[in-house]
């Protein structure tokens, strides 16, 4: 069996029929030019009308505030979209499957805190920089895969709803981190650390960019083009029909929530080796801009729908507007309103989108 057509809607054939015509003559009874419009607005499962909105956007900001357009800006707009972007793809593959991860932001934070504290002792214990850094990395990654573990058993073996059981996550990795940071900022890490996070290639693309190109690579052919990425599709589609079809499905629940949580632990590297240290307040309000890059970027709330690309876009979308109102000196209050209100926006265009080129949610 094909687990990539899994889960379709499974309606009367009647019912789809007179769905299908009504939709077909819908569609003739628009304008040529809205109808070609459209088409090309749709290629890519919208991602040309994203990138188009993604350059609208800076064209905006570039014409109201100009420094947004220089070296300066692009290094500052790259290094927050990095973070959003690491988030995003493992929300991206939780949002697929028809769940939500709210303690990626948490997680991101209390991996970066113990990963901080284990390079701190290290480098006082006399390691080399180099072993400090690994060390901490180590720790990190495996304070994400534990909390993605957790958050996937309690899922699947408890039936506990994702909504409430990352929720408890979130609570759980901010108190821990607390406790183990004593709610301090965690400093005396190795200088070296900075190089990674802050030495830009050629003077424009820096470590966690390439870092962040790399595993989006890996990522969209994860999705695109194994079982892996069929599957995730197929249960978020059904996880009925999934488990006809003879996917695990609790199992790879599991390994999609581990996903996500190694994928935070990374951006916490990335965040600490951008600052030289790790803040228990660093993770807030991220899971949220997480949630709306892989939104903006198509993923389906509902489940079976999201691609690695259009998270790409809505992660740079975010990144974008967060720092270009900041160049602009609009205040933080009203940042926090514009970026909430844009993306509603680019929910509600996207659904435009997919009502006039043909597509169907």
């Amino acid at each position: 069996m094909n687990l990539g057509k899994l889960g379709t809607a499974r309606r009367a054939p009647e019912t789809t029929m007179i769905d299908t015509a009504d939709h077909d003559d819908e569609q003739q009874s628009r304008p040529g030019w809205l109808r070609r419009a459209g088409a090309l607005l749709g290629r890519g499962d919208g991602d040309v009308a994203r990138v188009l909105i993604l350059a609208l956007i800076v064209v905006a900001i570039g014409i109201v505030a100009p420094n947004f357009l220089t070296q300066a800006s692009w290094l500052a707009l790259s290094q927050t979209a990095t973070v959003v972007a690491m988030l995003a793809l493992g929300q991206t593959f939780v949002i697929i499957t028809g769940g939500i991860d709210l303690s990626v932001g948490a997680v991101m934070a209390c991996s970066a805190v113990i990963g901080a504290v284990v390079m701190r002792d290290a480098v006082a214990s006399g390691f080399e920089p180099g072993g400090a850094i690994a060390l901490g990395f180590v720790a990190m990654l495996a304070t994400g895969l534990v909390a993605g573990l957790l958050n996937g058993l309690a899922i699947t073996r408890l039936r506990i709803t994702p909504f409430i059981v990352t929720l408890g996550m979130l609570s759980v990795a901010t108190g821990a981190m607390n406790l183990i940071s004593g709610g301090a900022e965690v400093v005396g890490l190795p200088p070296q650390l900075g190089v990674i996070g802050n030495q830009a290639l050629g003077g424009w693309v820096t470590v966690p960019v390439l870092v962040t190109a790399v595993v989006a690579v890996i990522a969209a052919v994860a999705l695109d083009r194994t079982r892996f990425g069929i599957r995730t599709f197929a249960i978020g589609s059904s996880q009925g029909a999934a488990r006809r079809a003879g996917v695990a499905v609790d199992w790879h629940l599991v390994r999609v929530y581990m996903l996500s949580g190694a994928l935070a632990a990374v951006a916490g590297f990335l965040l600490t080796s951008r600052f030289v240290s790790a803040s228990p307040m660093a993770g807030q309000g991220l899971e949220l801009s997480s949630i709306a890059a892989a939104v903006i970027g198509g993923a389906s709330l509902v489940g079976g729908r999201g691609s690695v690309l259009g998270t790409i876009v809505g992660a740079l979308i975010m990144a974008s507007l967060q720092i270009g109102l900041i160049i602009a000196g609009v205040a933080s209050f009203w940042q926090t309103i514009a970026i909430g209100l844009i993306t509603v926006a680019a929910v509600y265009g996207d659904q435009i989108r997919m009502k006039y080129s043909g597509d169907r949610a």
